[in-house]
């Protein structure tokens, strides 16, 4: 077990997350051609609460809605067909121009034409998030929470997102509750806010125990020299990867599991993917084997929920490692932007690499 757990939680993984709804072009058509589009609702942060939702743990989101929308309405019903339970405020539209959910229109490729996300955010609804919004001391106190995960992508939203990140991990820790960061850089909302974004994400980062980030995101959001470049061959590059990670130890040592995914793109259909994990001084690696993929959206989304599953069970690095690999892997197979497993046993079965009809 890398952790110990408060016995008396309601709830196993609570996620602070912006809702919106992505559209996405019938049978892999780019968007500017096409004129079928399918709907579903989608966020980072709920995309990894889903895995340990699908499991049977509860799990809750933390967000905000607008009130009386057909989309919100849209979005409830597909958190709750996830074993998603929900809480936040509900804002007025006030007006045609006033507050939505986000939209994220998406043209996930195919073969050599690779997939392009546009995302349609002005007057988003998640720009409104307030810690003022949600009882700390009832979630993380009374009710009682395991693992507390956020995403760059809710830390980065708004300077008023960016606090309620800041004040759920403060609540968290002060009530016993692990912190989960998965920091998903992202340049166009960081674009003239460099300063301040590098100061929420160093404090989010310093009260973490458990972080996870690609090379990018370890470089970009926190300054830490990433790999070695050069050379495609990512199984190649695995002790520069494991250097880059004793470097964030040694930056953000309160952390116990640090975690990143590998990826080499062969084309929109096949990647290589692998994860590296170090929880306390053991290491665990997964070299880059090959995946067919539908849709990548939500890969990494899927390793980061796999691995909290896993933590959640008490179970090792390697088992946690497999099921996070294993659940990217699993989320690759879907059109959704989150995996659902049917079972542990499904995600070991990925993981070993049988594929094999099962009756």
């Amino acid at each position: 077990m890398i952790f110990d757990f408060r016995k008396d939680c309601a709830w196993a993984v609570v996620v602070p997350t912006s809702m919106g709804v992505r559209i996405t072009p019938a049978n892999g058509q780019p968007v500017h051609c096409s004129n079928t589009f399918t709907m579903q609702a989608t966020s980072a942060e709920s995309n990894v609460a889903t895995v340990a939702a699908s499991l049977g743990m509860p799990a809750k989101v933390l967000t905000c809605f607008v009130k009386g929308s057909p989309i919100a309405r849209f979005i409830k019903s597909d958190l709750r067909s996830r074993n998603l339970d929900f809480e936040g405020p509900e804002l007025a539209q006030d007006g045609p121009w006033g507050f939505r959910h986000q939209f994220n229109i998406a043209d996930s490729g195919f073969g050599s034409r690779g997939p392009i996300v546009h995302n349609d955010r002005a007057g988003e609804v998640g720009l409104e998030l307030n810690i003022k919004d949600f009882d700390t001391e009832r979630l993380f106190g009374k009710e009682g929470v395991r693992i507390l995960h956020m995403s760059g992508l809710i830390a980065a939203l708004s300077p008023g997102s960016a606090e309620l990140c800041l004040e759920l991990a403060k609540a968290a820790k002060k009530h016993g509750t692990l912190v989960s960061f998965d920091m998903n850089y992202r340049a166009s909302f960081w674009k003239g806010r460099e300063t301040e974004l590098r100061s929420v994400f160093s404090q989010i980062a310093s009260m973490c125990d458990i972080l996870v980030g690609n090379e990018e995101d370890f470089q970009l959001s926190l300054g830490i020299e990433g790999p070695e470049h050069g050379g495609k061959d990512l199984g190649a590059k695995i002790e520069s990867f494991k250097q880059m990670i004793q470097r964030v130890r040694a930056a953000y040592p309160s952390a116990r599991v640090y975690g990143t995914t590998l990826r080499q793109v062969v084309s929109v259909g096949v990647h290589m993917w692998g994860s590296i994990m170090l929880a306390g001084d053991t290491w665990d690696v997964i070299q880059p084997r090959e995946i067919n993929v539908l849709d990548r959206i939500g890969g990494g989304d899927g390793f980061v929920g796999g691995m909290l599953y896993g933590i959640l069970k008490g179970y090792d690095a390697e088992k946690c490692n497999s099921l996070g690999w294993a659940s990217g892997a699993l989320a690759a197979t879907m059109l959704t932007d989150y995996g659902l497993p049917v079972d542990e046993e499904q995600l070991l079965s990925i993981a070993a690499g049988n594929a094999r009809v099962k009756r």
